[in-house]
């Protein structure tokens, strides 16, 4: 199967983002250790898109965390230039981290939306483990800074953990990628509120599965035609 064109589309948007990340970025060894999750995820998205199309949305809150975290990977998250939204909020912190985890939980919208289109569970249950994904995940990246900050030490350390001094750094962290994560179901099931036909033909907007539709009418014995 090709290449779907949305993603190689997206892919070369991030391109420059990626080229000018990587030109004389903050720290070397923290640009390093932050840019492999994001090729990561984007060898993950080309996987995808090799079994099976996602939509324009999904792509594009995918590739939204995508930018965020390659600009942060330039100048360490706690020194990206984020002055107007910090005084927007009348915070001295430099919040672009928050935005960037954000950004992380907008996944559940991709990761619900594959389960659908795969028919492997109803739309329930997929918003579900789209949202306990992302909290796992986030979890999961905490201890990684935790270990990669003690294992490097020093300024290096602290530039990968970007804490700035907030002992709740990690549980703030952690709260903005479940926000994320809602905000990405809540959009999706708003497009099947608004228009169950564009995702008709994938059954993503299916509340239960097909599967379910057939055991209850068997159970109420209601004639299946």
């Amino acid at each position: 199967m090709m290449l779907s064109k949305p993603i190689a589309l997206f892919t070369f948007a991030y391109l420059p983002i990626f080229l000018f990340s990587a030109i004389a970025p903050t720290s070397h060894a923290v640009w390093i250790a932050e840019i492999l999750p994001a090729l990561c995820i984007l060898s993950v998205l080309w996987w995808v898109s090799y079994h099976g199309t996602l939509s324009k949305t999904a792509y594009l809150l995918a590739f939204l965390w995508l930018a965020l975290h390659t600009i942060g990977a330039k100048y360490t998250f706690a020194e990206v230039p984020f002055d107007w939204f910090n005084q927007l909020l009348g915070s001295s912190r430099n919040h672009f981290d928050r935005v960037a985890h954000f950004a992380i939980g907008l996944y559940a919208y991709p990761i619900a939306e594959l389960l659908l289109r795969k028919k492997l569970c109803n739309r329930l249950i997929a918003s579900l483990f789209a949202l306990f994904s992302i909290m796992s995940v986030a979890a999961g990246y905490e201890i990684v800074e935790w270990w990669y900050a003690e294992l490097a030490g020093g300024e290096e350390g602290l530039a990968f953990l970007g804490s700035q001094g907030d002992i709740w750094d990690a549980q703030k962290d952690m709260l903005c990628d479940t926000l994320g994560g809602i905000t990405a179901l809540m959009i999706l099931n708003w497009q099947c509120y608004r228009s169950p036909e564009r995702f008709t033909h994938s059954g993503v907007c299916a509340i239960r599965s097909p599967e379910y539709a057939v055991k209850s009418k068997l159970s109420k014995g209601q004639n299946l035609r």
